[in-house]
């Protein structure tokens, strides 16, 4: 999977099961601090993720993943693999 498909798709997951506005979803936006996100949104997040994508985020890498560049980064290796 490409990069391009990544983000649009893990954009879509945060702008349609999260309510965030588009214009607020860039790579270096922190999930908690700056599009509001909590940790029950954030295993919501990986749950969604992992659906979306056929990949399993153990909990270590979850709890490394806090911006919008890293949920691609993650995404990206674990489709590639």
């Amino acid at each position: 999977m490409d990069k391009q498909s990544v983000i649009k798709q893990v954009n879509h997951i945060l702008i349609e099961d999260f309510e965030l506005e588009p214009n607020s979803i860039k790579p270096e936006a922190n999930l908690r601090d700056e599009l509001g996100l909590d940790s029950l949104d954030g295993v919501d997040l990986v749950v969604a993720l992992e659906k979306t994508f056929q990949v399993k985020i153990d909990e270590i890498e979850a709890r490394e993943i806090d911006t919008v560049e890293k949920i691609y980064a993650q995404i990206i290796k674990k489709t590639q693999n």
